[in-house]
């Protein structure tokens, strides 16, 4: 290989102009031809006996170009690209310029790069950081929890349904006369209130007893996920079959011995307060945190190569449909729940692989600047981790996890770090904040 000429023809896009000389042409030829040897048959030999001269005879002096190319290409641009120390987000556009026994081959490689990004003013930023004050009201939410888990549910037969209820029903859906899919069911639960059914549908149940039957007008939402119903009226005719409603018992040392591992409601209370005021400060803390990423996204306007968000919402996707996969479903049934397509759906995702994109390339470029490194010592310790919580050998661990990308994320969370450990809490008050 020899690499002919190394050009920057745009922002973050560089032309490799490589040749190949004859004789690793030659013998990438020759494998290629040993590689289909056994599959060519020309009449009046057998299969599998053809030479390679009658076979470029009979095919053409190109018939094993392609193959030879294709094998070469790789190995090839990798070396070329080692040569220049250019770093590519993509796979290179390659074309073929000239081939020839005699003069081997010419590759033309267009390989967009990692772009070089500025970043500055990435010390002192400044971010909010309440903590939230933790009140009885809030230590009496986590109270009715617990109160609820050991509620006692009680039939009703002497009163008509009421918000809040649990109620029993048998159900289908007609627009006009005919019945629409989906729109049936039969000894289904219903939490009156809960806004499990369209809009106007629970608040028609309230007021009647065990035993009515009735209609229950509605009108779809114009932004009803499933595009065909949306915005069209539609009556339900209804059966009540039972109702009931949740007894809460009584706070007191009794449930809370039952329930806890405490004693008394005293000794219950103090333990919520100390865990919600943790929650609070963890909570503040990574909201100062969250505030202080958004301003380092604000502060790269480098062009970025679009490639780079389209990886990044391919492997947001591949995560979504890993989590529908283990719910039972896939996107073709997720799109039909949502009347979305696979481009709108791509779109959902824009924005956050555009910023997570540049904070990713804002964080490196601050760890090169700052001079941060990955050691030994970091990345094993980080590996032994990572072995421990999955419970596998630190050995499987290492032929696992690519190294070179595991030590850049060391990299990257000091400059996380360090961005954060010179960032400047913000006192104004929310008020002013907010004029």
């Amino acid at each position: 290989m020899s690499l002919k000429s190394s050009n920057k023809t745009e922002v973050n896009t560089t032309e490799l102009v490589i040749s190949i000389d004859p004789a690793t042409f030659e013998a990438a030829v020759e494998k290629e031809y040993q590689r289909q040897k056994k599959n060519i048959q020309i009449k009046g030999f057998r299969k599998g006996k053809v030479s390679r001269k009658l076979a470029e005879r009979e095919f053409g002096e190109g018939a094993f170009y392609e193959g030879a190319i294709n094998s070469l290409l790789g190995p090839e641009i990798d070396a070329a690209v080692n040569e220049t120390g250019l770093i590519l987000v993509d796979r290179p556009n390659v074309e073929v310029t000239s081939i020839s026994k005699e003069e081997g081959v010419e590759l033309k490689a267009i390989c967009v790069t990692k772009p070089e990004i500025e970043i500055a003013d990435y010390k002192g930023i400044k971010a909010s950081k309440a903590v939230k004050e933790i009140t009885d009201e809030d230590i009496d939410r986590q109270i009715d929890m617990i109160r609820k888990k050991n509620a006692r549910i009680v039939s009703v037969d002497d009163r008509a349904a009421q918000l809040d209820d649990e109620v029993i029903i048998d159900f289908e859906g007609f627009f006009g006369d005919e019945a629409f899919e989906g729109g049936k069911g039969e000894d289904h639960p219903l939490r009156l209130g809960s806004g499990q059914f369209i809009p106007g549908f629970e608040d028609q149940i309230v007021g009647h007893n065990i035993g009515d039957e009735f209609d229950v007008n509605v009108k779809f939402p114009e932004d009803y996920q499933m595009t065909d119903y949306a915005g069209k009226d539609a009556t339900f005719k209804v059966k009540l079959k039972a109702i009931s409603y949740e007894e809460l018992p009584e706070i007191n040392d009794d449930l809370v011995k039952d329930a806890t591992e405490f004693d008394t409601v005293d000794e219950y209370k103090a333990d919520i307060r100390t865990k919600l005021e943790e929650a609070a400060v963890n909570q503040a803390e990574a909201s100062f945190e969250n505030e202080i990423m958004n301003a380092l996204i604000a502060k790269v306007d480098s062009p970025i190569p679009n490639c780079m968000y389209e990886q990044r919402i391919d492997a947001l996707m591949r995560s979504f449909e890993q989590q529908l996969q283990s719910q039972g479903m896939d996107l073709n049934l997720y799109f039909q729940y949502t009347g979305m397509d696979m481009d709108s759906f791509r779109e959902t995702y824009r924005e956050r692989a555009v910023n997570e994109v540049k904070l990713r390339l804002a964080l490196e470029k601050i760890a090169e600047l700052e001079g941060l490194e990955a050691t030994e010592e970091d990345i094993n310790n980080g590996l032994a981790e990572l072995a421990a919580s999955n419970n596998i050998d630190i050995e499987m661990v290492k032929r696992i996890v690519p190294l070179d990308d595991y030590a850049t994320d060391i990299k990257v969370q000091k400059a996380v770090d360090l961005v954060k450990e010179n960032a400047v809490v913000d006192e104004t008050p929310a008020e002013e904040k907010a004029e």
